[in-house]
């Protein structure tokens, strides 16, 4: 018998990663998780085993404790890290820099020179569209200027890069970046979904939560862009393309078909969807009215961005399958899940 594959997957209770354990399971992969579950919920293992018939290997382990980390690979050794690990609130990271920088490079940089130690040849990098910033030109491709950060969290992911691609040139190791775009919608056995702890400020659950009562209204910011109904535009994805993309790269690098030491990918649909047209899309599709009202820009927020995914999709052979009805349709289904365990939990 084969012995499988294992792979390390860091924020692996969280919303991509749980995804993309989901999907590595599924593919035969030994799955290890890492999570110090600051911005997700143990349950998650019980969520991924009953989808799978797996239950991954768990550890409540924070990056920033390298020692700990260290010891944690010594007894579980892998042969590849997916890093999904980070603080990720745009406006926190406004708030609290210091705390963003420290958790979030200095994780990295510990996984890195732990990789390097112990032999570990193969790192896939949790990266965002943010670091293009506003977009000289649409659609934005991987030779598109970055741009200055627009946030802390931002400039963490544009860091993590160059942290990584300097890296590559003097460690023995295949580092692939993936830039999402914006993941939404929700494992189709509404088992896992996007559960943030806190409030919402991805406009997904937003629109879900208002949908279901959970907020009584929702803002639109900006209502004069230079967009067709005056709503910000952004390429929005379906998590599971997202998670497969990963799965993807993994393999890429396993069996040795990398083409440069650091590469990196775009994971977008390459379709910019406005704010307004998201929520006549949910709307048409439930049968459901959402109580939105159009305030003022909100600082920050870039007018439009979608991505050029030719690169990933001749170069990976992958692309995004998943429609705007089954994002929407999926991140319903999960939004009433989580009503109902509330539900079920309060009384």
């Amino acid at each position: 018998m084969t012995k499988k594959r294992s792979i390390l997957v860091t924020g692996g209770t969280g919303y991509i990663g749980s995804h993309t354990a989901v999907e590595l399971i599924e593919k035969g992969y030994d799955v290890v998780i890492l999570d110090n579950l600051s911005n997700s919920h143990a349950e998650v293992i019980d969520s991924i085993e009953k989808i799978t018939g797996v239950r991954p290997g768990f550890a409540n382990i924070d990056l920033n404790n390298k020692s700990a980390v260290q010891e944690f690979l010594r007894i579980h050794p892998v042969e590849a890290i997916i890093h999904f690990a980070a603080f990720k609130a745009v406006g926190e990271s406004v708030e609290k820099p210091l705390e963003y920088y420290r958790n979030n490079l200095v994780a990295l940089i510990n996984l890195v020179e732990l990789c390097r130690d112990q032999g570990i040849r193969n790192f896939v990098f949790s990266s965002s569209c943010s670091v293009y910033g506003e977009p000289d030109y649409l659609p934005i491709d991987e030779a598109a200027p970055v741009k200055p950060a627009q946030s802390p969290y931002a400039n963490t992911k544009k860091i993590g890069e160059d942290i990584l691609r300097d890296a590559s040139a003097v460690l023995n190791m295949n580092i692939v970046s993936l830039r999402y775009f914006n993941p939404v919608g929700a494992h189709a056995s509404h088992q896992i979904g996007e559960y943030p702890l806190g409030t919402p400020l991805n406009l997904f659950p937003i629109v879900m939560q208002t949908a279901i009562g959970k907020r009584p209204g929702m803002k639109v910011f900006g209502q004069d862009y230079n967009t067709p109904d005056g709503s910000c535009i952004r390429d929005y994805i379906h998590v599971v393309d997202v998670a497969r993309a990963h799965v993807v790269a993994i393999r890429r690098m396993l069996e040795g078909k990398c083409k440069n030491k650091y590469e990196l990918f775009n994971l977008g649909t390459g379709t910019g969807l406005s704010v307004l047209e998201v929520i006549h899309a949910f709307e048409k599709s439930t049968g459901i009215k959402i109580n939105y009202s159009c305030v003022d820009r909100r600082a920050g927020d870039v007018e439009k961005v979608y991505a050029d995914t030719s690169y990933a999709n001749s170069e990976l052979g992958w692309k995004a399958e998943h429609s705007l009805e089954d994002m929407i349709r999926s991140a319903w289904a999960w939004e009433q899940e989580l009503q109902k365990k509330t539900m079920v939990g309060s009384k």
